[in-house]
């Protein structure tokens, strides 16, 4: 099994497809990887060579992956949320950042519905 950057890669899956388990590496990217590193995209992860493991290594290491990149992401936020940016006070009141709805939707940032109760209307 190969590892990257610390993240064990799928055996079974193509190459250019595997290395998009590495946090930071997509599709396009992956292909990217692959063509600099004269590795071949279609070729299974545990039919490489250590040499082509190597290539690979050294490429994903020119980009910024992983741990770092989480981390670089967070720092961003935050600092969104120290200087009172649109988007800082979304992120602290749990809201969509990115201009959505939120009257019918947005269930994934507001989390589960609040039940409201309701007044009993006087009867007559």
């Amino acid at each position: 099994m190969a590892r990257i950057k610390n993240i064990e890669l799928p055996n079974e899956k193509h190459v250019s497809i595997g290395l998009t388990a590495i946090y930071g590496i997509g599709r396009s990217l992956a292909a990217t990887i692959c063509a600099s590193a004269k590795v071949e995209p279609t070729k299974k992860i545990k039919d490489l060579t250590d040499n082509e493991i190597a290539a690979l290594r050294k490429e994903v290491d020119n980009y910024i992956v992983e741990g770092d990149l989480r981390r670089d992401t967070q720092m961003a936020i935050k600092n969104k949320m120290e200087i009172n940016c649109y988007q800082g006070i979304r992120h602290k009141k749990g809201l969509p950042v990115r201009g959505q709805r939120t009257s019918r939707n947005a269930r994934t940032r507001k989390g589960k519905g609040k039940v409201v109760a309701n007044k009993k209307k006087v009867g007559k």
